[in-house]
């Protein structure tokens, strides 16, 4: 029953975040593109964001969303500890995923 909880709500986080995502990018899509010589900067050695944008952006939001758990006045049923420590896993699960890629 924990793990199917766990996965639910790693589940719903990921699928939140991309969400938000995607409708952010769709509203930023006016803005003028930076110029050629500005090279994005990874956040920590051996991160490269500029191949998996969505990817980067859906860590960013599930920060955010970690950040609104633990700012938040009420403890969600009882679910915003595990929540937390989903979103951390997730977030070590995607940047995992970033390192392996091959291409």
């Amino acid at each position: 029953m924990k793990k199917n909880i766990t996965l639910w709500v790693t589940s719903a986080a990921l699928i939140g975040a991309l969400s938000l995502t995607l409708t952010t990018v769709r509203a930023q899509q006016t803005t003028t593109p930076k110029p050629a010589t500005e090279a994005p900067k990874p956040h920590q050695p051996g991160e490269t964001f500029d191949k998996h944008p969505a990817l980067h952006k859906a860590i960013m939001a599930l920060f955010e969303a970690k950040r609104d758990l633990e700012r938040a006045d009420h403890d969600f049923g009882g679910h915003r500890k595990q929540a937390i420590e989903d979103i951390d896993k997730a977030v070590a699960q995607l940047k995992l995923a970033m390192q392996f890629d091959k291409k």
